[in-house]
């Protein structure tokens, strides 16, 4: 049986005139027969990689959120793949928790946590007890993008969210939510306006009450990204999560953009933010007093917030903060100083740095051209490339 014709040569044939005689057309089926149409990709880079969780009792174990194509899983360090959350309502995945209690016990928010113009939307919170295998929806349903999701590492039942809310238009579930039944039901403890979420969220790891949450008021249109305003804000709770109270010492005030915030895993009582801010007042701010008061460390600022920003202080060295960029950035001293990591054949455009607990020198990131493995401090990469 002979294949049928490409559209494409169908089309081009349609174009083509008759000849004076009404013989055949010199461009006819056999012009294009040596053409097949054939797939040419994706063949290499595996898209935005917006979050990946390793299993805390087995490393070979990752789970990987994609921005546009769901969740990924290996078991073998990346050698082999298969997708856990096709059969489902949104493509768009943005941010993942294990349980360090069981890691069978896995956390999705869906929508991915930026506000580009092809920025995916979710539909909330999904819970999976047997590591992606099967997963219920538990709630947020209208939250369309999720900034960060945390377990109390004391009660596996209670678990916080940051919602950033949807991105083109005002509502929604929006601020951070706390479940304590294992998201049976949800409560609003941080809300700021039908306008603004909250993009970032950090818990001290030696007190988990102590909570840092980071509003963003943003909105997109057709012809323009608000990518800030006065809702902009850093909180901070003592109580997890009960009550707020807004950081202001030392920080910048009027119209802000994305915050990003994060402790130090060597000593909590010194916290880090990278701050957005209109006219020449972004940074990178430092608390030593657990976000009382700030200093500015430096200028500091990425190219584009609304895409990247977050930071990840070293858990191997103290005052060494990794920021996410078009390149991935580093400082040693604590934001004073910031330099470009090595990226030699690493696509740009990071978004996501994975530690290793036991190995200071292994370094994971993710990006917009997938994943990369490094064992020696950044010197060399191995690009996951299936």
């Amino acid at each position: 049986m002979k294949r049928p014709l490409p559209l494409l040569v169908v089309a081009l044939l349609s174009l083509a005139p008759a000849t004076a005689t009404g013989q055949e057309s010199p461009v006819n089926a056999r012009t294009f027969s040596g053409l097949p149409l054939r797939d040419l990709g994706p063949s290499l880079f595996s898209g935005r990689i917006a979050d990946i969780e390793k299993d805390p009792t087995d490393p070979s174990t990752w789970y990987v959120a994609v921005g546009s194509s769901g969740v990924w899983k290996t078991t073998n360090n990346g050698t082999t793949w298969r997708p856990i959350f096709d059969d489902f309502d949104v493509f768009s995945t943005g941010a993942l928790a294990v349980d360090p209690k069981n890691p069978n016990v896995v956390w999705l928010g869906t929508g991915e946590n930026t506000s580009q113009r092809s920025a995916g939307y979710g539909n909330g919170i999904y819970k999976s007890l047997d590591g992606g295998d099967s997963w219920t929806h538990v709630g947020l349903e209208t939250s369309e993008h999720i900034g960060k999701i945390i377990i109390d590492p004391r009660n596996s039942d209670h678990v916080l969210v940051a919602s950033q809310g949807p991105l083109w238009s005002a509502g929604g579930d929006r601020g951070v939510y706390r479940t304590t039944d294992g998201g049976e039901t949800w409560e609003q403890v941080l809300g700021i306006s039908e306008h603004t979420g909250v993009a970032d969220l950090a818990m001290d790891p030696t007190n988990p009450d102590i909570l840092y949450a980071a509003s963003y008021h943003r909105r997109r249109h057709v012809g323009i990204l608000v990518a800030g305003g006065p809702e902009s804000r850093l909180y901070k709770s003592t109580d997890g999560g009960d009550t707020w109270a807004m950081l202001t010492s030392g920080l910048p005030g009027g119209d802000l953009g994305r915050i990003a915030v994060a402790v130090s895993p060597i000593k909590p009582n010194v916290v880090y933010t990278l701050i957005a801010a209109f006219g020449d007042r972004s940074g990178f701010f430092r608390s030593e007093d657990y976000g009382e008061t700030w200093e500015r460390q430096s200028d500091y600022s990425v190219v584009d917030p609304q895409y990247y920003g977050e930071i990840y202080p070293d858990p191997h060295r103290f005052d060494r903060v990794y920021a996410v960029d078009v390149n991935l950035h580093v400082t040693d001293d604590g934001g004073k100083n910031f330099e470009s990591v090595n990226g030699r054949y690493v696509h740009g455009d990071y978004h996501e740095v994975v530690f290793d607990p036991t190995d200071p020198n292994y370094l994971m990131v993710g990006g917009d051209g997938g994943i990369y493995e490094s064992w020696d401090f950044t010197e060399t990469w191995r690009f996951v490339k299936n």
